[in-house]
Order: C-alpha cells, then structure tokens, then sequence
C-alpha cells in the first residue's frame, strides 16, 4: 500500500508523457498555446470519429482526450482534466484490446491513468498502478520509445527516491529519452524541471532553452523558465 500511495504524487504532469512536437496539428498547437476550448472541439470531433473496430480512431481520441487533461490541469481545473482522462482511458482500453501490441496505445494509457490521480487524491492511488504498469508494457514493446522513457521520467520525478524513483533516476530517463529523440521538446522541457529540482538551474534554464528552440509555442515551457532562477 505505501508504494501504491506514493503514486498520488504523480500528478498533472504524467501528461508529458505525450507525443512528438507539433508543428501543424491542430491538436497540439491547441496544447501548445493551452487554448482549452478548442481543445474540447477537437476532443468532440474526435469522438464522434471514433470507431469501435477502429484502433488507429480510437487511439486519436485517447490523446485528444489526455492533451484537454493535460491543459486543464495547466489551468488548474481539476474537474475538467478528470472527466477528460477517465474518457481517454476507456477509448485507450479499446485500442489496447485491439491491437495490445502497440506500445504508444499502452503509453497513452499510462499518460491518462496518471492524469485522473491529482482529482481523487487518496482515492486514486489505484491508478497509480495501472501508470506504472501500463508504461512498463510499452517499454517492454518497444524499449527504444522516447516517450516511454519521457513518461517513466515523470513518474519516477514524482516517485520518492525510497520506492526507486527520485529526481537522479529521472534525469538518466529524459537523458535517454533525448537521446532516443533529440527533437523532443517535451523531453528537454522535462529534463529541465528535473534538473531544476535537483538544484541545477544554470542547466536546467540550458534544457527549457532549447526546448523553446525546439517549439517555441510551448506557452507551458515558457512558464517554466521565467520560473527558473538564473543560479
């Protein structure tokens, strides 16, 4: 029970987990500017797309559903990113049951399993389990998926260094994770708010830098670095 609670630490930020940089998608440059109500057209739509047969369709909703989470929690709506998570993990369930060998459709359940713990504080400690697992299961698909090893970063951000989590292990996964992908703002923005936490801000202002440089409408990742001391 103690390692399953420390999982209520993982909050809002499992949302990370997600995806490659957006360039023209609607649906990241609504993330990226963390315009919420378009990310709600764009989860309406998606969801009428959606087709129980349809793996690739119902994959699209799970992630229009975890980038609305994700932004709500930005907005610290706490209402609105648990209704949207809980309705992207049953769409991910789906996709899995489909196709259980995809390692992104177990990626973006781990993602939305994380994001609907920060509503249900205690209460949500299952879910906790089915982050980690859920991860897991995708990087033992697929180890050299960048955002698995993004995603078991966060995780173990959150994680106390006494169940195996801690802000050194994390580093070491958004470390890999940008090697796997060096493109990755997400991971650079991640790596940053590790090293951030570890007392390392001249690096970490070095990381949310090049994550801006990577994609500049990050409105998130710009918060983070006029949060960051110079030293």
């Amino acid at each position: 029970m103690l390692r399953l609670s420390s999982f209520v630490l993982i909050a809002s930020s499992l949302t990370a987990f997600a995806a490659p940089n957006g360039g023209g998608d609607p649906l990241l440059s609504a993330r990226d500017s963390q315009d919420r109500a378009a990310l709600e057209k764009l989860a309406q739509e998606a969801q009428a797309a959606a087709k129980p047969a349809d793996a690739t369709s119902l994959y699209k909703l799970a992630l229009a559903q975890s980038y609305l989470a994700e932004v709500a929690q930005e907005l610290r709506d706490k209402g609105v990113a648990k209704t949207a998570a809980e309705a992207g993990m049953d769409a991910a369930k789906k996709a899995i049951a489909l196709k259980p060998e995809n390692a992104e459709y177990h990626r973006i359940l781990g993602t939305l399993c994380g994001q609907v713990i920060p509503a249900l504080g205690l209460a949500g400690i299952k879910y906790g389990k089915c982050a980690q697992e859920s991860v897991n299961q995708a990087l033992k698909l697929n180890p050299n998926l960048a955002e698995g090893h993004m995603a078991r970063g966060v995780g173990n951000y959150y994680l106390p260094a006494a169940f195996g989590g801690g802000v050194e292990v994390a580093i070491k996964d958004f470390e890999k994770a940008i090697q796997l992908n060096p493109k990755s703002s997400e991971a650079n923005l991640w790596l940053g708010i590790a090293l951030r936490k570890a007392n390392r801000n001249a690096d970490a202002r070095k990381a949310f830098a090049r994550s801006i440089e990577l994609n500049p409408n990050r409105v998130w990742a710009k918060q983070q670095l006029e949060k960051t001391p110079a030293q």
